[in-house]
């Protein structure tokens, strides 16, 4: 088996903040799940829709302390590990690191288990854990039961500027975390990776400043709208034309995940990306912030 997926993200809230929403059962309804159910240092359990297999909790937990949670989650048939380990950060930051075993990036390629969503699970939920202890507006949360993927966020800046970060290839790159190329125009290329080696999907619509659509072949089409008022615009997001079936649940949370930082990116003063690394099997580990 892989080395375990690892993701550490810089939290503006001290230890104790963050271990509370962790472990609140009240406060996991909030940004984590639909329902939840804590009694440290017996139980820990969390499922709805935005659970992967959230029809019953599957969690079994391992252990609990002042700076540390792991549990044993069940998911297709196979029990993964997950932990949370919090460092402090002078007074009021924290280091969150979380490590999941049993991630493989091929399987979350081919779908073949619901097991490859966890990657980006992961990152949309510590997003809107994020979020949660900043006080600010959650991101969507994955309904796991749904072929309805669509959302909205509200960025307080105009959309002009929205557009160019969602358009140029260098900005989207600094808020993405990842390298993409972008050809802002209708048959461009939108390539995930880069332009040399990455993934390259196809612009099929664009109406500059106001909205952009990109094919992205089995996994359906992005599109991408702006409405402004006040200075602040609305981005609403939409994946449509895939198999309902099988819903692509990995890249749309994913997408989700990557828009928490495209606002702060347009909101946060010399901005710098909460995510410090990301070790995941299959790829190469991101560069340090």
């Amino acid at each position: 088996m892989s080395e375990p997926m690892k993701v550490q993200a810089r939290l503006s809230a001290p230890v104790g903040r963050v271990r509370q929403a962790l472990t609140d059962p009240a406060e996991l309804r909030l940004w984590l799940a639909e329902h939840a159910e804590v009694e440290l240092p017996r139980r820990y359990e969390f499922w709805g829709r935005y659970t992967p297999e959230g029809d019953a909790p599957h969690q079994r937990l391992l252990h609990a302390d002042d700076d540390t949670l792991r549990f044993g989650w069940l998911l297709d048939g196979v029990e993964t590990t997950t932990e949370f380990q919090l460092t402090a950060e002078g007074t009021d930051s924290t280091v969150l690191t979380l490590t999941q075993s049993h991630f493989d990036f091929a399987e979350a390629m081919s779908g073949s288990t619901i097991r490859g969503v966890l990657q980006t699970f992961w990152a949309l939920s510590i997003a809107n854990l994020a979020a949660h202890v900043e006080g600010k507006p959650l991101l969507p949360r994955t309904d796991f039961t749904s072929a309805d993927l669509r959302g909205e966020l509200v960025i307080a800046a105009p959309a002009d500027k929205v557009w160019e970060s969602l358009t140029d290839s260098e900005q989207a790159s600094a808020w993405f975390g990842y390298p993409i190329g972008i050809e802002p125009w209708v048959g461009g290329r939108y390539a995930m990776g880069g332009f040399e080696t990455g993934y390259a999907a196809k612009v099929v619509d664009l109406e500059p400043g106001r909205r952009m659509s990109v094919d992205w072949g089995p996994t359906g089409v992005t599109n991408w709208e702006l409405a402004e008022s006040g200075g602040r615009t609305t981005l609403t997001f939409v994946q449509s034309g895939f198999d309902e079936a099988n819903p692509p649940y990995g890249a749309w949370s994913g997408s989700v995940a990557g828009l928490f930082e495209l606002r702060r990116f347009h909101e946060v003063p010399n901005w710098q990306p909460i995510w410090i690394s990301e070790e995941i099997p299959g790829l190469e580990p991101a560069p340090a912030s």
